[in-house]
């Protein structure tokens, strides 16, 4: 999918606007704090019904207002099939989502139709940042390839909150049946991410290598808190085992949600002391194997690549390692879509083509500025 055009009313700093975007590149130009970012959080809200840069909505509605909306239509290059998204956020606090004019009641059914992959400043953190914030990254792109895995990520959060709960109100006795809940759905999460780790395994550290020309290799390693391989019921002995240490310390001491994922260099822990630039370049090649993956996986015999948002990140290569990123994205023909900011002294018509929509950014309002 990719996006034809977009309205905005009381969005961030953003005039209200409607704006053709129709083009497999679109590139936002302007200095910082004139609203490039704010686009991006918009498409962002449209495929997913959240933000990437806050976790409360009513921090979104431009200042004075308590209420935004977005709607766009979004179109399949390849099947000719078109639909309509819109999102609603009222001055009561309440998000009402519709695809092609049916109210959403899960976000999940988002995923399936249009996901987007943002490169942002904040993705330093998969590279750099504690084990919580990896974790994000990666139950993020298991979601976007099995929507499965967003049910049993659920489903165990909900499980391990119970039995957190029971742990610090003396509620013993509820615990044998949540600890069979937890090891339950906490197996079906370790094995989806053995899985994802695999997949990493064979994208990411030629892909890294491509860019950095490091000379040697970096992997990206997945590493379960429970033992690996172990069984449900193995899982269940083991909780029993470290009951009285979890009692003790009225939490859940062990499990999925204490998993981490490393990136290991010459047998050592990359993130430990690779440079600043070589996290981030990380961080963007984690992006791009998310892309991949998606396009080759998620979509059966036919690739379909989510739609691309990137700000500001080519800011952080050099001349060299900006034209060999361009190289591991979609080719022009394979109906990919990707918009790009750009600071206006920035050499963005090297990238562009004849057929780039370039909008210049000013105070929240767009003007649509000649391409090549």
């Amino acid at each position: 999918m990719a996006f034809e055009w977009i309205r905005i009313a009381q969005f961030r700093n953003i005039a209200e606007a409607e704006l053709k975007l129709g083009a497999g590149n679109i590139f936002l130009l302007g200095e910082n704090g004139q609203g490039k970012t704010n686009f991006l959080e918009a498409l962002y809200f449209l495929s997913y019904g959240s933000s990437f840069r806050t976790h409360q909505d009513r921090d979104i509605p431009m200042h004075g207002s308590s209420e935004f909306y977005l709607r766009a239509d979004w179109s399949d290059v390849g099947s000719r099939s078109n639909e309509q998204i819109s999102l609603r956020y009222s001055s009561e606090g309440r998000k009402e989502i519709k695809l092609n004019e049916k109210v959403l009641t899960d976000r999940k059914d988002l995923v399936a139709h249009n996901p987007a992959v943002v490169f942002c400043h904040e993705d330093f953190a998969f590279a750099s940042g504690i084990p919580e914030e990896r974790r994000f990254f990666f139950d993020q792109c298991a979601g976007m390839l099995w929507l499965r895995y967003i049910d049993v990520l659920r489903a165990y959060r909900r499980v391990l909150k119970h039995r957190n709960m029971a742990l610090k109100t003396d509620t013993f006795s509820m615990l044998d049946a949540l600890d069979e809940q937890l090891a339950l759905y906490g197996f079906e999460l370790m094995a989806f991410r053995t899985r994802l780790a695999g997949l990493f395994a064979d994208v990411f550290p030629e892909s890294y290598e491509q860019i950095s020309q490091l000379g040697s290799e970096v992997s990206v390693r997945y590493i379960p808190n429970w033992i690996e391989r172990a069984s449900v019921e193995e899982i269940v002995k083991e909780l029993a085992n470290r009951r009285a240490k979890d009692i003790e310390a009225s939490t859940t001491l062990s499990g999925p949600h204490r998993d981490r994922w490393v990136f290991i260099h010459e047998g050592r822990n990359f993130s430990s002391f690779a440079s600043t630039g070589q996290l981030r370049l990380a961080s963007l090649i984690l992006r791009v194997v998310q892309m991949q993956l998606y396009a080759r996986l998620a979509n059966g015999e036919n690739p379909r690549y989510p739609v691309l948002l990137l700000d500001d990140v080519l800011l952080e290569l050099d001349v060299a390692k900006r034209r060999r990123f361009f190289s591991l994205l979609p080719p022009h023909q394979s109906g990919a879509q990707a918009v790009f900011t750009f600071l206006p002294e920035e050499p963005w018509h090297e990238y562009a083509d004849e057929n780039t929509i370039v909008y210049k950014v000013n105070d929240g309002r767009f003007s649509s500025e000649k391409g090549l």
